[in-house]
């Protein structure tokens, strides 16, 4: 394992030499905030810290290193063009409180990105505010309730969510005090029709989905299921995470979905995880655009501005106008790919998927048939009950063998979950490897030759006890 900072540290190392500082000098802090005691930092040469964090970005998996097979988080590869944007001192040197005169190349980029998402997924108004999907589901359950509140339904309080959703969906509605009933799914793994009516009364505010669902199948039954709703009285929430396999194709918006958001990082190939900066742009159908946040851009015809009305908005949700720069690669994107590059792309992640499942037919059991998307979920239940390898082990195994593992133990209703996404970005030899390893391992386990209980093996951090590491986190050194 690499050592810290501080355990390489030699007292006397020196690694810059700063010039006088030229710096008035001000009167001296108020006793109370000020620090008496210099930090204690590590005293180390240049090159012994550049080595440092070189081996360190050695030890971390990236998607330039090999695929993320993540299902619904769709890490896929991020075009260094639309990094080579996004760092473009036109875009970075500028200041959110600039006068609108001198902005109006990034107000026509955000402009332009609102209308081109609208037309995507066939809303009509929209917000680039969210720093991201589950803040997005935030803003969006809030517009909702805004509506039924100046409808004077404010008894509306309650969304329904599928048994398979997304974990951020209870969260955000619970968030935003709203209460949450949970809807069965049937057999085929979709939201269960028959039953629907029976949830269904005057205190709905919506129903939250996605579609495809978490299980990589498409709702057959989504109009029906609008129709449902909307003679309810009650609306429908598009959660955009999937939208990967139906971009440019089918749009939620002609489903009859009335708010949704678009996580730009999965969608639209911007920069995911890690806890930077993101964003997840709130799309709305006419109804629910009175109520959208402030700031709005609006055309003034020859020049873009900020608008702060109307009065009826639930006002501001992040401080400036958003991420911009996320935005930024997001709009290169799609400009780029243009109509005919978007269904492409959605179009090879479906097959990319449906590639995988086929290799691994008679392997490893799906959990649902049926015709999935950009993502299927298998069961390892039946081998666990074979061999006693969990798919934990298989996910550890995974890296023993070069490749990140896909997303396990999700959704919560599929035993022994593996869940397997990987868009359209893979090659086909990225794919086979990955399955042959999949394989390998699976093999080895039914023959009990490999103690995958003990995997991985060839990295610095081995299998660590994640209960004990849960209750009793080590939080400092």
């Amino acid at each position: 394992m690499n050592k810290l900072l501080s355990e390489l540290s030699t007292i006397g190392k020196n690694g810059y030499q700063l010039p006088p500082s030229d710096v008035p000098s001000f009167p001296p802090l108020p006793i109370r905030v000020r620090q008496e005691n210099a930090p204690v930092l590590p005293s180390l040469g240049e090159l012994e810290v550049v080595r440092h964090f070189t081996l360190l970005a050695a030890d971390t998996f990236n998607v330039e290193q090999g695929m993320y097979p993540l299902g619904s988080c769709t890490m896929k590869y991020n075009p260094k063009v639309n990094e080579e944007i996004a760092r473009n001192p036109l875009f970075t040197d500028i200041h959110p409180l600039q006068d609108s005169s001198t902005t109006q190349g990034s107000l026509f980029v955000m402009n332009s990105l609102l209308k081109g998402l609208c037309s995507i997924v066939g809303m009509d108004d929209g917000t680039l505010q969210s720093a991201g999907g589950a803040q997005g589901e935030y803003i969006g359950l809030h517009l909702i309730k805004s509506y039924y509140r100046s409808r004077n339904e404010a008894h509306r309080n309650t969304v329904l969510i599928p048994s398979n959703a997304h974990g951020t969906n209870p969260a955000s509605a619970s968030f935003c005090n709203m209460e949450v009933v949970e809807i069965p799914v049937n057999k085929r793994g979709q939201v269960d029709v028959k039953a629907l009516p029976l949830f269904l009364n005057e205190n709905i505010a919506a129903i939250m989905l996605t579609n495809p669902n978490t299980l990589g199948l498409y709702e057959d039954d989504i109009k029906e299921i609008a129709n449902l709703v909307h003679a309810s009285g009650a609306l429908l929430y598009y959660d955009g995470a999937n939208l990967n396999a139906i971009m440019n194709i089918v749009k939620p918006g002609e489903m009859g979905f009335d708010v949704m958001h678009v996580n730009v990082h999965k969608t639209f190939s911007t920069p995911h995880g890690g806890g930077g900066p993101g964003a997840g742009p709130v799309l709305v159908k006419k109804i629910l655009s009175p109520f959208l946040p402030f700031p709005r851009i609006i055309d003034k015809g020859e020049s873009l501005e900020f608008s702060f009305e109307p009065l009826t908005s639930i006002g501001k949700t992040l401080g400036f106008w958003g991420n911009f720069l996320v935005l930024l690669r997001a709009f290169s994107y799609i400009t780029y790919l243009g109509d005919e590059g978007l269904t492409h792309s959605a179009m090879m992640a479906v097959l990319n998927a449906n590639y995988m499942k086929g290799r691994l037919k008679g392997t490893i059991p799906l959990s649902h048939t049926g015709n999935h998307l950009h993502e299927v979920v298998f069961s390892c239940k039946e081998l666990k009950e074979k061999s006693g390898t969990t798919t934990l082990d298989i996910a550890k195994a995974l890296i023993d063998k070069g490749f990140h593992p896909p997303t396990i133990y999700f959704p919560l209703i599929v035993s022994e979950a593996m869940m397997i996404e990987p868009t359209e970005t893979e090659s086909l030899e990225d794919l086979d490897a990955f399955v042959d390893a999949l394989l390998e391992i699976v093999n080895e386990a039914l023959l009990k030759e490999t103690p995958f209980k003990e995997s991985p093996h060839s990295k610095s951090v081995k299998r660590v006890d994640e209960v004990r590491a849960a209750r009793t986190p080590i939080v400092h050194w």
